[in-house]
């Protein structure tokens, strides 16, 4: 099936939600890189939102926390801007700075239904 956004050109506003599982004892390191890069990311072109969150206890079933878990809440103004976003030479740097902190990444690129 066609990818809807792929057929406006990659005009479609994109969200991405990323689950970074963090190794533990280095929530702290990987926050502040994070931290440090995200100025860089909401000057790019396309930008709408960008920014790290962790759980809170909020006993709401069927939440599951997680305290090695940062989720990056994303919003772009389309796939083709993300996409350059991905490639920048801020998120290359960081890859690499935080590769050894991180365990495993997951990914939701979506679209509004």
């Amino acid at each position: 099936m066609a990818d809807p956004a792929e057929n406006k050109g990659g005009m479609e506003m994109i969200s991405v939600i990323a689950s970074v599982r963090i190794k533990p004892g280095r929530l702290s390191d990987f926050l502040g890189i994070f931290k440090d890069m995200i100025p860089k990311v909401r000057k790019e072109t396309g930008c709408i939102e960008y920014f790290p969150a962790v759980d809170i206890d909020a006993k709401l079933p069927p939440q599951v926390i997680d305290e090695n878990v940062v989720t990056i809440i994303e919003k772009w103004e389309n796939l083709k801007v993300l996409r350059d976003h991905l490639g920048s030479p801020h998120m290359l740097a960081y890859r690499e700075k935080v590769r050894d902190m991180v365990e495993t990444v997951s990914l939701k690129v979506l679209r509004e239904a």
